[in-house]
């Protein structure tokens, strides 16, 4: 494995009233990852986190006045990006080891490669589903009925070509994000991992997801939770189905 200072790359970070867990983020950063550049914004009001001090020079902070949705935090964040890899990262996810450099490898493996992604583990050590199928009418259908997930076998040993990986922990080749203008804005929290998937595939520009790079996610999944963010979760999903899968796709710009 390649030193960390090999691989430049920008990570974006946005906290939703989420001190803590941010900290502890930037903690493990700072740990594998020193000389990363950090974009962290805060999406609604809260107290600001100490960073630690290795990105006191090379951190860049927003305070947005209005909270925005995924995409458009993300999109914000890339304008100040600088290094060859954009890398889109939750607060709940925490790093024992870096996975930069397996998946810096990967880009310079094969200049298609577009998106890539670690395997992603729960607290238990659990390895979850973030490698999925892209969603279609008839998958849906076949998930209420007859429970069908739509997700790859748990992927072990190598990298391998996917439909899309969940949007918990992203990196991107910053040209190519910058071809496709980044995320979708039309989206609101749900579907932008999806979408910018299809969207990269669209171009000819693999995503691939590499299971010797491990991250830990404590996931929130607020949309089991709220009304109000399975309501949105419900129509990010419309929109992906319309854009994507129907006659009415040209609606939407790509």
């Amino acid at each position: 494995m390649g030193s960390a200072a090999s691989v430049g790359v920008t990570v974006s970070i946005v906290s939703h009233g989420q001190g803590k867990i941010v900290s502890a983020l930037l903690s493990d950063l700072a740990r594998v990852k020193p000389d990363a550049k950090v974009i962290l914004t805060y999406n609604v009001s809260e107290l600001e986190v100490d960073l630690p001090e290795v990105f006191a020079e090379n951190a860049k902070i927003i305070w947005n006045e209005n909270p925005k949705g995924f995409g458009a935090n993300h999109n914000q964040a890339f304008q100040y990006c600088d290094e060859p890899y954009f890398v889109v990262v939750n607060p709940d996810i925490r790093l024992s080891d870096s996975p930069f450099e397996d998946l810096a490898r990967l880009f310079s493996d094969d200049e298609s490669c577009g998106i890539c992604a670690p395997s992603v583990a729960d607290p238990t050590g659990s390895i979850e589903d973030s490698a999925r199928y892209f969603p279609t009418f008839g998958g849906l259908i076949k998930k209420v009925l007859l429970g069908e997930q739509g997700r790859y076998p748990v992927i072990q040993g190598t990298p391998t070509t996917v439909d899309w990986v969940g949007g918990m922990f992203l990196m991107f080749r910053a040209d190519k994000f910058r071809a496709v203008n980044g995320f979708d804005e039309g989206y609101f929290l749900y579907y932008e991992d999806v979408d910018i998937c299809a969207r990269f595939w669209r171009r000819g520009w693999k995503v691939v997801y590499e299971p010797r790079a491990r991250v830990t996610h404590d996931a929130q999944r607020a949309s089991h939770k709220s009304i109000r963010y399975l309501r949105w979760h419900v129509s990010s999903m419309a929109r992906y189905l319309l854009k994507h899968r129907s006659p009415m796709r040209f609606l939407f710009d790509y």
